[in-house]
């Protein structure tokens, strides 16, 4: 029996299932009693297990709601304000109205960007009421179009809890200036609908009332430890902070988490690397505030040491039997096909990580794999009505005070955990890292002929071209020496990692290696993401083009730089006369 397959074997959810319902009564925001009461737990059951660990207490930016409301002609309508969005105070902020219709929301992507069409109309001086979540994208639109305040209308009859600022974890003061500065609401359909209703009727003014607690807390960061024979680990996370309970958005995730690391430490003696489990705080009220602080304070350890990052949350809910949109990148296709076929028998389906949950790893060149894993079906979401929520396995319980002890079910516990289990013992034992940056490359190809088209007789990137086309070669061949055995072990899987340093910041990320993109969508190769507006600013002949040309240059000098010393590295790490 092999590794993988005994820890498959040991994959129970009795320890797991007393945590989610320990968790169950626990309203864990961050800052809280309660989240320290749940940090408690978790460091109680390790020191239990005899699990080695530590307990971080770093002092983390968070943004609390505490209570928000819109009136309309004597009416009030109770709604949530998101994280980081600015108080009222007592008076309120009256205004009139403007309503900007937003287009439907299709599907998790849809969450973090504009449905907004087309330009805006006069928002000076006005609160405006669209359709959606405050999500950062829109949030900063309509803020640069003069919003004094914005109320959204989510699209059933509960109010989901979010945050609206695009700042990935605690900012620094250059990021201060994009910190929301007005104030911002969700309220439910009917109550939009009523609100819509009393704007059509001839109302001209409405009152916002938004309550938020903002400032820098201390909270606890669990972290176990599972040593294997080398140093090199793979981080395993996820968010034990919630929205009022969260058993569905994270305490299943927590729960995961507790499991996999009772069970790699039975195996400790047989891994090949080590397991390194997180427990994250301040993700829902600092966004991702515990992974950032994690990233910047081990930053150095996890450039030299982590060779993979799994993020783990809202696995195993009620009804959640398919995998259809699961976020892995590129070169970890293989493995997260093959566990979840594995184990479920159903080919899944891929989505490219969106710049969300706890993905604050991508700047420092770490593949990652899994955030949400297993589904509601589609056509069963449809069946009950269910519109685009962002975990829970797709149930609207998600960030309301209904995600309760009934969305979890053990059965996919149980069958998810097996699904990680698989996965991460993949990586664990490998010999040789299984990351095939081929794939990597296709992804980057098939953006980079996406943005030739667009740069053509406009914007040279020959050399972007040229760099990829001489990588692609060295890549296949280094490829095909592994697989023969050509290249000793130990010299692969240093030129794996280090590949990975270069190749994924190039795919995902456009800020220096130790600083955090935004909170806002990121395409393929990010650095060129501008030439999308080439077109555009060359027909209005804009005063803006000359600068963003001149970003696009020094972005795409960059991009090529990268390219070259990925195949540099190749050719001095796997030349056919180097010993190990």
């Amino acid at each position: 029996m092999s590794l993988v397959e005994k820890l498959r074997a040991a994959a129970s959810f009795d320890l797991g299932w007393s945590l989610i319902q320990r968790y169950s009564v626990l309203v864990r925001e961050s800052g809280s009693p309660h989240e320290r009461a749940a940090a408690h737990f978790i460091a109680t059951r390790l020191q239990a297990l005899g699990i080695p660990h530590e307990t971080f207490e770093p002092k983390l930016f968070l943004s609390v709601p505490k209570g928000g409301a819109v009136e309309v002609d004597g009416v009030e309508i109770a709604g949530k304000p998101p994280s980081f969005a600015a108080t009222t105070g007592k008076e309120g902020l009256a205004a009139p109205p403007v309503h900007i219709p937003a287009e439907p929301i299709r599907g998790a992507a849809d969450l973090f960007r504009s449905t907004v069409e087309g330009d805006l109309p006069d928002c000076r001086g006005k609160i405006v009421i669209t359709e959606g979540y405050p999500m950062p994208v829109p949030v900063k639109r309509f803020e640069a179009a003069g919003a004094a305040g914005q109320v959204y209308i989510n699209p059933g009859v509960r109010v989901h809890w979010g945050i609206c600022t695009p700042i990935w974890g605690a900012p620094d003061e250059s990021q201060l200036r994009f910190k929301p500065s007005t104030p911002i609401l969700a309220i439910n359909r009917p109550g939009g609908d009523h609100l819509l209703q009393a704007m059509e009727n001839g109302t001209g003014q409405v009152t916002m009332h938004t309550e938020l607690e903002e400032g820098w807390s201390t909270c606890s960061l669990p972290v176990a430890y599972i040593d294997g024979e080398e140093e090199d680990f793979v981080l395993v996370h996820g968010h034990y902070d919630s929205w009022d309970i969260g058993i569905g958005d994270n305490a299943v995730g927590d729960a995961t988490l507790l499991e996999l690391a009772r069970i790699f430490h039975r195996h400790s003696d047989d891994l090949r690397r080590s397991v390194r489990i997180a427990w994250w705080p301040a993700h829902s009220t600092g966004r991702y505030g515990g992974s950032t602080w994690y990233a910047d304070h081990c930053g150095l350890d996890l450039h030299r040491n982590c060779v993979a990052a799994v993020n783990i949350d809202s696995p195993g809910c009620w009804g959640a039997t398919r995998y259809d949109e699961v976020p892995w990148m590129a070169e970890t296709e293989t493995v997260c096909r093959k566990a979840i076929r594995g184990v479920t028998g159903m080919e899944p389906g891929r989505q490219r990580p969106l710049r969300a949950g706890d993905y604050s790893f991508n700047q420092l060149g770490i593949s990652s794999f899994f955030m949400l894993l297993s589904n509601i079906p589609a056509e069963e979401r449809a069946r009950l009505g269910f519109y685009p929520v962002g975990g829970c396995g797709g149930n609207i319980a998600w960030h309301t005070e209904s995600d309760r002890l009934d969305i979890a079910d053990r059965e996919n516990l149980e069958r998810d955990l097996q699904v990680y289990l698989a996965a991460i013992g993949e990586f664990v034992m490998a010999e040789v890292l299984p990351l095939d940056y081929r794939r990597t490359l296709k992804e980057i190809e098939e953006a980079l002929t996406e943005y030739e088209a667009m740069a053509a007789r406009r914007f040279d990137i020959t050399a972007i071209r040229k760099a990829l086309n001489a990588l692609v070669k060295r890549l296949d061949d280094l490829y095909t020496r592994i697989e023969s055995e050509e290249i000793e072990t130990g010299i692969a899987n240093d030129l794996l990692v280090r590949l990975g340093r270069l190749l994924v910041p190039l795919n995902y990320s456009e800020r220096p290696r130790f600083e955090h993109d935004p909170a806002t969508p990121r395409l393929p190769i990010p650095r060129l993401a501008k030439l999308h507006e080439i077109e555009a600013l060359m027909e209005n002949e804009s005063e803006r083009l000359p600068f963003v040309l001149t970003e696009l240059r020094r972005n795409a000098n960059e991009v090529a730089q990268k390219l070259l010393e990925a195949s540099w590295l190749i050719d001095v790490l796997a030349a056919p006369n180097r010993k190990g």
